[in-house]
């Protein structure tokens, strides 16, 4: 499971060395390949099993829907094979990197089954936002019945 983020800096060639914890996820999982595709206002890189899941179901969704179309043309298009080197940095095509704005430094965020990659201060001012439009977080979880 992926959780926690830290920070990051992306190469002169935009490789990102992926937190040893994240790697150990995916060495449990048998397999060293990401698929990394556009979100919001960040990429989110998937395990390859999760994706095809995901995919699968996405797959199924209605044809005609042009919602569901134009979804497949931000999130589906957008995916990319990406493998860890040897030294478990991960290269992120530039077209991804500029479409979530990322430059040198960026968080990784773990989001349980997967994990999203963000511009350093783009994450500190969504956060703050989450953080203020919230509420009470205690609510919310007794609310999940957590």
């Amino acid at each position: 499971m992926f959780t926690g983020w830290s920070v990051h800096s992306l190469d002169s060639k935009g490789r990102l060395a992926v937190p040893a914890r994240f790697r150990d996820v995916l060495k449990a999982l048998r397999d060293d390949r990401l698929v990394i595709t556009t979100s919001d206002r960040c990429l989110v890189a998937y395990p390859q099993e999760d994706w095809r899941a995901l995919a699968d179901k996405i797959s199924r969704l209605s044809q005609l829907d042009p919602r569901v179309q134009a979804f497949r043309r931000y999130f589906i298009s957008g995916a990319t094979d990406c493998t860890c080197d040897k030294q478990g940095r991960v290269l992120i095509p530039q077209a991804l990197r500029e479409m979530a704005g990322l430059e040198s430094q960026v968080l990784l965020v773990g989001m349980q089954s997967n994990f999203e990659i963000w511009d350093k201060d783009r994450w500190y001012s969504a956060r703050e936002e989450i953080r203020a439009n919230f509420g009470d977080l205690s609510s919310f979880m007794a609310e999940l019945g957590i």
